[in-house]
C-alpha cells in the first residue's frame, strides 16, 4: 500500500488568482487529496465541475516540475498536500429598483499542489 509520503522530496506548483470560489473548488480538491497521480488524472479529466480545469492544469504543472526540475519517478507520486484559499474579491455593482445598488462578488482563489514519492509500507497484521 502506498499511502504514506516522503515529504523531503516533495515537489509543489502554484496556480494563484484562478476565477473561481475556494469553496467550489474545494469540493473538487477533496475527492483527490491523497491520491496517486494516476488516479487523481482520471478524476479531474472526467469531473462535471468547472473547478476541474484548473486543478488539472496545476497537477499537470507539478509533475513537469517533479520531472524536469527534482527528476524523480512521475508514475510514483501521490498528492501529498493540496491546498486551496482564497484569494481577493473582485467587487462589482449592480444597478437595482429604485436607484439603488447591489455589490457582486466575484471571488478567487490561490490553488497549491505538493507531490511526493509514495513510500511502500509492508501489510502487516494488527489493526
Amino acid at each position: 500500500m502506498a499511502t504514506a509520503t516522503d515529504k523531503s522530496q516533495m515537489v509543489t506548483a502554484t496556480a494563484k488568482y484562478v476565477r473561481s470560489s475556494a469553496r467550489k473548488t474545494r469540493l473538487v480538491a477533496d475527492l483527490v487529496r491523497g491520491k496517486g497521480v494516476a488516479e487523481a488524472q482520471a478524476i479531474l479529466a472526467y469531473s462535471t465541475r468547472a473547478a476541474s480545469e484548473p486543478l488539472r492544469k496545476v497537477l499537470q504543472s507539478a509533475l513537469a516540475n517533479a520531472d524536469h526540475n527534482a527528476g524523480l519517478n512521475v508514475q510514483q507520486l501521490v498528492i501529498a498536500e493540496l491546498t486551496v484559499n482564497e484569494g481577493p474579491t473582485i467587487r462589482r455593482f449592480r444597478p437595482r429598483a429604485q436607484g439603488r445598488a447591489t455589490r457582486i462578488n466575484k471571488r478567487t482563489c490561490h490553488i497549491t499542489i505538493g507531490l511526493a514519492p509514495a513510500i511502500d509500507r509492508p501489510q502487516g497484521r494488527g489493526k
